[in-house]
Order: C-alpha cells, then structure tokens, then sequence
C-alpha cells in the first residue's frame, strides 16, 4: 500500500506543519489577555517587591499589566500546587524563591514532582540577606550575638520565612558553622518576620536585602552582617558573615519565573527574552539595585540546571540539620 503510506504520510506532515503554524502564531501575539504571576509569600517581601516590579517592565512589552496574584502558605507549596494546576499556555507563571527545589525534602509529601511538574523559565535575580536586628537591640556586632548564643544556648530565637526557604537555610547554617543553638521561628513571609524584631517579638530575623533594605537607613532596624561572600554594594559598610568570624561562610538567596509543565517551547522562549529585556529596564535597574539585588535574567535551560544542582547541594544539609516541616 505504497500510495496510501504516501497519502497518510503527507496528511501528518500536513497537519504537523498546521500545528506548527499555530503555535509559532500564538506566539506571536503572546501575550493575548492578562499573564497571572503568581507570588508564594506575602505582601511587602522579597518575592512580591520582585513580581511588582517585573510587572511594571513587562506591561510595556506586552501592552497590558500582569495580575499579581500573593499565595502564601507552606513555604510555597500552595502557590506551587496551584501553578500546576493552570493550563500550560504561559498565562499563568510563579515567582519562586530559593526555596522552591528543596520543599521536597522538608515536607513529609508535596502534592506535585518539583522538576517533572514545572517548566523553568528563567532566574531573574538575586541577593544577599541580611542578619537584623532592632535598632536599640544590645548586639552592636555579629560576634556579640553569637557570643551570647554561645553562652545560653537556645535562649535567642531568628524569625524567617518559612520551613526550607534561603533564611531559613541561611541561619542554620550560621548555627551550623558557629557552634550554636538559636531557635529558629518561621513566619508567613520575610515582611511579618521583620515586624516581629521592629515589635520586640524576637531580637533578630534573617531577610534578603530587598525586604530589609528599606527599613535600614534611619529606621527601626539594623544589619549585623550580609550573608553573601563579598560585601553589598547596598550596604557597603555592613561586614559579610565570614569577615564576622564565621570563614567561609556564603548565601545568597534567587528567584525565578516557573510555568506549568509541558508549555510550549516556543511560549517559553518569548517569555525568556522578554524577562531579560525587562531585567534592562531603565526603572527595573536602579529598583534592583535599591533592594540590593542583582538581575540574572538566565536562559530556561540554565535555570534547570541550577535547580537541579540547588537540589544536589542542599539536600545534605537539610538531612543533617534535620529541617523539617512542623
């Protein structure tokens, strides 16, 4: 049946070129309707200041405003869920933080496969954090604070956001590399954390430098030490963690833009090129660096790639610190 497999065989090249029209058309007038962003934590932190900010950037290439939509709640597992539960056609993405490839080993069970079920796009940024205390707070230096957590061990507590996130992750590892024991208590969100040490609730939180930032020059709070592994351009007077006694010691916290699983590669290219496009924008630029964050603008295959070995890298860490979902 020669003439026939030809036949059959012309259709499906056909129909394949068809579809391949439509796809590469709907990326041409991607965006048609309002993107969804969705954000894991709360108002007024780190990941949130990020999506607005993007948002405003992106609303000029694509001709109309992204809807911001926050869903905080289980280190960002509820926002994660609901991601892969929209269509993968690039109108609904999420803002992930540092935390988002190491939930799998925090939480007795996540309801998604962290790789299988996402599509990466891009890490857009990333920072520093900061080790804070309120601004009459005794502790006038990182050695001080430790030291007195040496002396009563247990006694001083450090609010951060969430089970697994990269404040988490950096204050047990402080703990880890100090020799000490301060209890860590997570909030729903940097921005609450940063509230409870304005308050006296607890005498220091751990923040990306874009949640603490702003609260810094003339306000409540102060930094003891950025964790990253060279000082802030932010905040050049504030010495690193290593330089406060603890060598070697570096973390530094990312975000990245996931979609559903299966989006068209096509969809994910445009939106690739677009965040980097938006990462150079002249409002974007100054308000990056302003919260003391960096722009990366990576392309998706990277992004992977860099999740994958975050995964590879912190697990360990998580088994040996024993950090687990309460």
């Amino acid at each position: 049946m020669p003439g026939l497999n030809t036949k059959i065989g012309a259709l499906m090249l056909g129909a394949g070129l068809l579809l391949g029209g439509h796809v590469a058309r709907a990326a041409d007038t991607y965006p048609s309707k309002p993107v969804h962003i969705l954000v894991p934590y709360a108002a007024g932190g780190a990941v949130d200041v990020l999506a607005r900010t993007l948002a405003q950037a992106l609303a000029k290439t694509w001709g109309q405003q992204p809807v911001i939509d926050n869903r905080p709640g289980a280190g960002g597992i509820v926002a994660s869920q609901a991601l892969t539960q929209a269509a993968p056609d690039g109108y609904t993405l999420i803002l992930v933080a540092s935390g988002h490839p190491l939930n799998q080993f925090i939480y007795p069970s996540v309801p998604y496969d962290t790789f299988k079920d996402f599509t990466a796009i891009s890490e857009v940024a990333s920072s520093p954090l900061a080790i804070m205390v309120a601004k009459d707070s005794p502790y006038k230096t990182l050695g001080d604070l430790l030291a007195a957590a040496k002396k009563e061990p247990d006694k001083l507590s450090y609010g951060m956001s969430g089970n697994g996130t990269s404040a988490h992750l950096a204050g047990e590892l402080l703990k880890y590399m100090s020799g000490t024991k301060i209890v860590a208590i997570p909030y729903k969100g940097g921005a609450p954390a940063l509230t409870a040490v304005i308050s006296g609730e607890i005498p220091l939180s751990i923040n990306p430098l874009a949640e603490a930032i702003g609260q810094l020059d003339g306000g409540p709070v102060r930094a003891l030490a950025v964790t990253s592994a060279e000082r802030s351009k932010a905040l050049p007077d504030v010495p690193t963690v290593a330089e406060s006694g603890v060598s070697g010691y570096d973390v530094s916290v990312w975000w990245g833009v996931l979609g559903p699983a299966k989006m068209p590669p096509e969809i994910v290219a445009k939106l690739e090129s677009d965040l980097k496009a938006a990462l150079q924008d002249a409002n974007v630029i100054p308000t990056l660096s302003k919260i003391g964050a960096a722009p990366v603008g990576s392309s998706a295959t990277d992004f992977d790639a860099y999740m994958h070995a975050e995964a590879t890298k912190w697990e360990p860490v998580l088994k040996a610190a024993d950090i687990r979902a309460q």
